[in-house]
């Protein structure tokens, strides 16, 4: 008589492949942070430099910051997070700047907000800088775990280039 359980082998098979996919993804979560900690310092540099010497207004500023800062978003979170080593492609371009594009419009918003109101309040230079980088880093904080969530099940989770259809974490070196 034949079993309709499925076998899942001995207790510690299962075990060392559900702490083997914790790892994996434990590492993904740090390398997800550690890109968004480069990219947020590479737009925070930008927007402070142009804020500080005056040389864009702030809402400016945030979108030629935000510009910048996308580029080492996108090129290391599909290569480095997701080990996709591939040929850009359309597919994961415009969604990825799509995703963007709603953590600007949202920073940009919070920027707006934060310079008036620093300006309203006769703050100097550099409260004023800082009021507007803490914008920019809570409207685009406010959609981070969202885009990880759609980066990893949308965009860059599956390999699309192989047709194999499994996860790219599969694919992380140690």
């Amino acid at each position: 008589m034949t079993s309709i359980v499925p076998t899942l082998g001995p207790p510690w098979t299962v075990v060392g492949r559900a702490v083997a996919r914790l790892r994996t993804r434990l590492r993904q979560l740090l390398r997800y942070g550690t890109v968004s900690i480069v990219s947020t310092l590479t737009s925070l540099s930008v927007l402070g430099l142009l804020v500080v010497t005056g040389a864009a207004p702030a809402t400016v500023a945030n979108l030629i910051a935000t510009g910048i800062g996308t580029v080492p978003s996108y090129e290391l979170n599909r290569r480095w997070v997701w080990g996709n080593k591939g040929a850009r492609r359309m597919a994961e371009v415009v969604p990825f700047v799509a995703l963007t594009a709603a953590g600007l419009v949202l920073s940009t918003l919070l920027v707006a907000v934060a310079d008036r109101w620093a300006r309203s309040s006769g703050s100097g230079t550099t409260t004023r800088t800082l009021a507007v980088e803490l914008a920019n880093v809570v409207g685009f904080g406010s959609v981070w775990i969202a885009q990880f969530v759609i980066l990893d099940r949308f965009l860059f989770g599956r390999r699309a280039l192989d047709g194999t259809g499994r996860p790219a974490d599969e694919g992380i070196a140690a």
